[in-house]
């Protein structure tokens, strides 16, 4: 079967203190990769986006040091800030993970801890 990009996304929330965000992103993760079968040869990068509020630590590097079960040393991991938009719910972090899957794949994304209230859609599934 051959195979085509996908970019599947999710988000958390988290308090702003190194173990929770490092708790929930990898809770995040690891359930994302979980539920759409996702090997280590099927990614190309994970990019992570967090609000303001949340500056005790980097959510790529929460991943890499926060799990032991799936192994991202080699996954090209990159964070940014989301921008600031007046209304939007704080305290959250979010994932685009691009990866390869089968073409007639259905991805499935993850909004947990909070995170349902940016998606409720996909939330509900």
């Amino acid at each position: 079967m051959s195979q085509r990009l996908f970019a599947i996304r999710g988000a958390t929330g988290a308090e702003n203190n190194a173990e929770s965000i490092r708790k929930n992103v990898c809770e995040m993760c690891l359930s994302l990769f979980s539920k759409n079968s996702l090997s280590q040869k099927d990614f190309v990068s994970i990019q992570f986006t967090m609000t303001d509020d949340l500056d005790a630590m980097n959510p790529a590097a929460a991943l890499r040091r926060g799990q032991s079960e799936f192994d991202v040393s080699l996954i090209p991991l990159f964070c940014s800030q989301e921008p600031k938009v007046s209304g939007s719910p704080e305290k959250m972090i979010r994932v685009l993970v691009t990866v390869y899957m089968d073409e007639d794949a259905l991805p499935v994304p993850v909004y947990i801890n909070g995170g349902e209230k940016l998606r409720p859609d996909f939330a509900k599934k």
